[in-house]
């Protein structure tokens, strides 16, 4: 059992990974700002430390005694980021070396870092491995790639032993309801169509239907957020037995287009959906898929949830 704080634990991956952690029998404790996160989503085992990684009193207090750290508190909506990147820089960079500073001051020595397949811009391959040149082009993507760079002169100054995640879309829900607290204002595919099906949204957008794809949409690697969080244990596990500092994709190493993840969600609702197709978004490229080969290889992880209707059953709300 290790004492493991999650900052950024009562958001909507973060919160996933509590519940594995807890049941792995790792004494956790939560830090969050409660901005974006939901106390929904907060364990009544867990203890919870509200607080703000900008603020250094805070994050060195919440560190002492702890044998490792998950890393979750992110502002991630990528049209803002451009729009206020100080706003960014404050939180996602000046934050993470708030935290960094109060590992290496009580001398905590594991953290999972929650990176992103933004750190690779537009690539010029569909399927990307970690080799693939990192080049943001959004200014969430490039706090991303900075952190990176961050944990490895970390790890080679101060010792700290890192895993960097750079997770592809994740989508869904726990299967078993555990982590319930829906994300306010979702920026995210699947939860957007599904506001649609609720009618909180008048129709769905979908930017370009003229994509060198079998559809003409954009096509993702969609990875179930119980998956991801089954990677966050592994890496831990292997970090503190040993394990040198990682960089790893996540992802299915599949491909689904806007175009058959409507078709999904209408299949398992049973109703069509209003859809209409609108100009193609700057940046966006036309298709993006993890290869996972080295998660696998490393971690030992492999996807479980892939189905594409169990995927949006997981993610539909009780009352839908």
């Amino acid at each position: 059992m290790a004492r493991i704080l999650v900052v950024g634990g009562v958001g909507y991956i973060g919160s996933h990974v509590v519940s594995l952690l807890m049941e792995a029998g790792h004494e956790v404790t939560v830090f969050d700002n409660l901005s974006t996160g939901l106390q929904a989503n907060l364990f009544s085992e867990n203890r919870l430390i509200v607080g703000d990684i900008c603020k250094e009193i805070d994050i060195f207090s919440a560190m002492e005694g702890q044998d490792a750290v998950m890393h979750f508190a992110a502002k991630k909506a990528v049209a803002e980021s451009m729009e206020n990147p100080a706003k960014y820089a404050r939180n996602n960079l000046i934050g993470t070396l708030n935290l960094l500073n109060a590992m290496d001051h009580h001398g905590v020595k594991y953290i999972v870092f929650s990176s992103s397949a933004a750190v690779y811009g537009m690539p010029d391959v569909s399927v990307v491995d970690e080799n693939t040149p990192v080049n943001p082009i959004n200014f969430y993507g490039f706090t991303k790639a900075e952190i990176e760079k961050c944990l490895q002169w970390y790890d080679r100054l101060c010792d700290i032993k890192f895993v960097a995640l750079r997770y592809f879309n994740a989508v869904g829900y726990d299967m078993n309801r555990r982590s319930r607290g829906h994300e306010a204002n979702p920026q995210n595919l699947l939860p957007i169509i599904i506001e649609v099906a609720e009618g909180k949204r008048e129709k769905l957008k979908i930017f370009g239907d003229d994509y060198p794809t079998p559809d003409g949409t954009c096509i993702r690697d969609y990875v179930h957020v119980c998956d991801l969080a089954q990677a966050h244990l592994l890496a831990l596990d292997k970090l503190m037995n040993g394990m040198d500092s990682q960089i790893l994709n996540l992802g299915t190493e599949k491909g689904t287009s806007v175009k058959e993840m409507v078709t999904a969600v209408e299949e398992v609702l049973g109703k069509k959906l209003n859809v209409e197709i609108a100009p193609r978004r700057e940046g966006d490229p036309a298709c993006l898929i993890a290869s996972a080969e080295k998660a696998r290889k490393i971690l030992g992880w492999k996807p479980q949830i892939t189905d594409l209707h169990q995927i949006v059953k997981s993610a539909l709300p009780e009352d839908l």
